[in-house]
């Protein structure tokens, strides 16, 4: 009985500590020459204060870099597209690019060239929500097309530690841990 409960504690727990991706979905066709929404769900117990948005794609090595250091407060970004290279094999990724940390992972979604008659699928980009442009190819030596601010005492994760800001979440983590470690235990033992 106990062993059935376990897998679902420790998804809650994931789940609850990183990102969900709620835009672009599986169906969604972004175009160039057009604002194109990305927005997200934070979750609660993670500690990340900002992090990168890349978009990848299968067919091509490397990635564009959109935006670094997206404050994790924030939670969609409006991109306008400039021409990157029609394809059905797009993801978006929130990252932690210091340390190569994925947050999460959009659905595969489309990019259709600014000339097919398509019309775009996907939700509308948010009128409060910075606009980001992006172009061209993937390219390994190109920078991000936007560094938002730094905030005072916050990085990318880069630096950790038990600040004033994040020692509450922390002490959690490691208590659901710890929890999850016990429990863990007392499973194999009665089992």
């Amino acid at each position: 009985m106990f062993r059935s409960f376990l897998p679902v504690l420790l998804i809650v727990y994931v789940a609850s500590a990183y990102f969900i991706i709620t835009e672009p979905t599986r169906n969604t066709q972004w175009k160039n020459n057009a604002v194109n929404l990305v927005s997200w769900q934070k979750g609660a117990l993670d500690g990340i204060d900002s992090f990168d948005i890349e978009f990848a794609r299968l067919a091509v090595d490397g990635n564009l870099f959109a935006a670094k250091d997206v404050p994790s407060s924030q939670t969609s970004l409006n991109f306008m597209l400039q021409d990157v290279p029609a394809g059905d094999d797009y993801y978006v990724l929130l990252i932690n690019s210091t340390h190569g940390v994925i947050h999460a992972v959009s659905s595969r979604f489309t990019i259709l060239d600014s000339s097919d008659s398509s019309a775009p699928t996907g939700q509308a980009p948010f009128q409060d929500a910075p606009t980001v442009t992006v172009s061209g190819r993937p390219n390994p030596t190109q920078e991000f097309a936007t560094t938002f601010p730094a905030r005072v005492g916050v990085s990318n994760g880069a630096t950790g530690g038990w600040n004033e800001g994040s020692w509450r979440r922390q002490l959690v983590a490691v208590g659901a841990t710890v929890f999850t470690s016990l429990l863990g235990v007392v499973l194999r033992t009665m089992l």
